[in-house]
């Protein structure tokens, strides 16, 4: 099943009383340290992160990650806690043939990870047959978004 963004913002942030969201337009200088410490390209400069609150407590982050997979889109949005680990993704969109989307389990498997994990397909991300450019897409679009939590939310490292 697919999700709309506000569907996906309700079920990734149940307990919050409000969800903000704000735009940062990156410099050449964030983009660049963004891209070493995800080790994935940034397409475009403009990224939104969403921030779930409850009361003035900050209850989690999303992004929305959307790239190719082979030759059509892929959305999917990654949520993390507030200390900046994955908690869930969900698939958003999906123009590839179905045959190559990974199962929900798989998508399950980047729960807790941060950039201290791997973040490799065949080494701590499980490889999908089958489906190989869409596990590495979202691998790749997972370590994107722990990288806009860490430059963009934290402010490090520089």
């Amino acid at each position: 099943m697919f999700w709309s963004r506000a569907e996906a913002l309700e079920l990734a942030f149940p307990d919050a009383d409000r969800v903000e969201s704000e735009i940062y337009v990156l410099t050449d200088d964030q983009k660049h340290r963004i891209e070493k410490l995800g080790h994935a390209a940034v397409d475009s400069k403009v990224i939104r992160i969403y921030t779930g609150f409850q009361g003035e407590r900050v209850v989690g982050y999303a992004v929305i990650d959307v790239h190719n997979v082979r030759t059509l889109p892929e959305a999917f949005m990654v949520v993390l806690t507030p200390e900046g680990a994955v908690r869930s993704l969900r698939v958003l969109a999906f123009h590839e043939p179905l045959d190559y989307l990974p199962t929900k389990r798989w998508y399950e498997q980047f729960g807790g990870k941060t950039l201290r994990d791997r973040l490799r397909v065949g080494d701590d991300v499980h490889a999908v047959v089958g489906a190989t450019l869409s596990a590495q897409a979202t691998t790749r679009g997972v370590r994107r978004a722990l990288a806009y939590y860490e430059i963009l939310v934290q402010g490090g490292p520089n």
